[in-house]
């Protein structure tokens, strides 16, 4: 389903659904459309679906590091005067809501990691010398999903025009830096907030055993795995990863 895009202010963002508020945090090289699944799961099932559009492009430079997209967020739950959030994030975005998690405890009544961020990813940045490349940005587009057909022409058009602007580049790869420097290990363990560990057992770009990190590293915490799955589950089976929230939702009465 095609959902409308509100802009307030200096917020851009997807709104479904009544309820229990869940916001979503999109990846680096991620859409709102990403989580299309996810969204019509849920927004029929009691809850409010939020998805902010991330400033990564927007910030200035200096300030383009994942503390800066915390706050960002904060300020956004701020606007839509929300409290006690489940917040939901894949990879960039699994990071910022850990990190935001960490700063306002008081916020955040569940947390949702997929693909994550915040202990190890094995970036793409190796390969934006052959950003001129279409063929090379297919096929690292295709190798972040189990399945290649996964990375549709839209999905490699996207990163394709995004790495080669120069000014999306320079804060791609700045972002990309600052989410390799804000490892979280030492923070990890002191944060209770109940977290739901989603991956896939075939994700090349965050591998299984960062998921067995963050499942040890984090105090209240259940892992699940998603076979013949990569490093974006709610986009390759859509199904089982809503099914497996939902039935952790519900264990824990949120």
């Amino acid at each position: 389903m095609v959902h409308e895009i509100k802009k307030e202010g200096k917020f851009t963002y997807i709104e479904v659904g009544e309820g229990t508020p869940m916001i979503v945090l999109h990846g680096l090289m991620g859409g709102l459309s990403n989580f299309n699944g996810v969204t019509d799961y849920f927004s029929e099932r009691g809850y409010k679906l939020l998805i902010p559009q991330l400033p990564i492009y927007e910030m200035p430079l200096l300030k383009t590091n994942v503390k800066s997209f915390a706050v960002f967020l904060e300020k956004f739950i701020e606007h839509k005067n929300l409290d006690k959030v489940i917040l939901l994030g894949n990879s960039l975005g699994g990071h910022i809501g850990l990190l935001h998690t960490k700063l306002y405890p008081s916020k955040v009544k569940a947390l949702v990691i997929t693909g994550s961020s915040g202990l190890y990813e094995n970036a793409m940045g190796d390969g934006y010398p052959k950003r001129g490349n279409y063929e090379f940005i297919k096929q690292k587009s295709e190798d972040v999903f189990y399945d290649p057909k996964v990375a549709t022409k839209e999905i490699v058009d996207e990163v394709f025009a995004t790495v080669n602007d120069r000014n999306k580049l320079i804060k791609t790869l700045a972002i990309a830096k600052s989410a390799i420097r804000h490892n979280m290990a030492k923070d990890l363990p002191h944060m209770h907030t109940p977290t739901c560990i989603i991956w896939g057992k075939n994700d090349t770009v965050t591998p299984p055993n960062v998921a067995e990190e963050f499942h040890n590293l984090l105090p209240d915490s259940d892992l699940y795995w998603i076979e013949k799955c990569g490093h974006a589950p709610m986009m390759e089976h859509p199904e089982e990863f809503n099914i497996i929230l939902e039935k952790w939702i519900e264990q824990h009465k949120f």
